[in-house]
C-alpha cells in the first residue's frame, strides 16, 4: 500500500511537471498574430534608420523568433522532463515515462524541421511548423499574390506525409 501510494504521489508531480512545461510552452509561444504585430512594430522602428533593409529583414525576423521561441518553450519543457528522469526520488516507471516524453519532443523537433525544409523545397520562401497535442500549426511566407487553395493543397499533403496527421489537424496561416 505504502508503494501504491508513493507512485502515486510520483505521478502527481509528473503532472504537475508536464502541466507546468505546458503552460510554459504556452506563455513563450505566441499567437501568429501576436507575433505579426510585434514585427510590424520592430519593422516600423528599424525603417526609422533604414527603410530599405528592413523590408526583408522584418520579415526574416518573424520566422526566426518564431523558430526562437518553439526552441526555448522546448528547452524548458525537455529540461524539466531530464530533471525528473534523474531524480533519485522518482520510481522507475516515471523516470522511463519522461524520457519517452523527451524522445517524443525530440521526434517533433525533427519533423518540423524536415517540414520546413520540405515547404521551403516547394518554393516557398520560409515557414514555421509547431507540432503538439495531435496537431500542426504552419505559418507560410506567401507567395505573390497570396496563399491558394493550391499552396495549402501542397503545404497540407508535406504535413500529412511526415507525420501521419489528418487534414483536420492541421492548420495553415499566411504570415503578412
Amino acid at each position: 500500500m505504502k508503494k501504491i501510494k508513493k507512485r502515486g504521489a510520483v505521478y502527481g508531480v509528473i503532472a504537475l511537471l508536464l502541466c507546468a512545461a505546458a503552460y510554459l510552452n504556452w506563455s513563450y509561444v505566441d499567437t501568429p498574430e501576436d507575433l505579426l504585430a510585434a514585427q510590424q512594430t520592430d519593422t516600423q522602428a528599424d525603417t526609422q534608420t533604414d527603410a530599405s533593409a528592413d523590408s526583408t529583414a522584418g520579415e526574416g525576423d518573424y520566422f526566426a523568433s518564431s523558430r526562437l521561441t518553439r526552441t526555448q518553450a522546448r528547452d524548458e519543457a525537455v529540461s524539466t522532463l531530464k530533471e525528473l528522469s534523474e531524480s533519485d526520488t522518482a520510481d522507475q516507471s516515471a523516470k522511463d515515462d519522461a524520457a519517452a516524453q523527451i524522445s517524443a519532443l525530440a521526434d517533433d523537433t525533427v519533423a518540423e524541421a524536415n517540414i520546413e525544409s520540405l515547404i521551403r523545397a516547394k518554393g516557398y520562401e520560409d515557414a514555421v511548423v509547431m507540432l503538439g497535442d495531435g496537431s500542426a500549426n504552419i505559418v507560410v511566407a506567401p507567395p505573390d499574390g497570396g496563399l491558394q487553395a493550391e499552396d495549402v493543397a501542397v503545404i497540407r499533403d508535406i504535413v500529412i506525409s511526415e507525420t501521419g496527421m489528418t487534414a483536420g489537424q492541421i492548420k495553415i496561416v499566411e504570415a503578412s
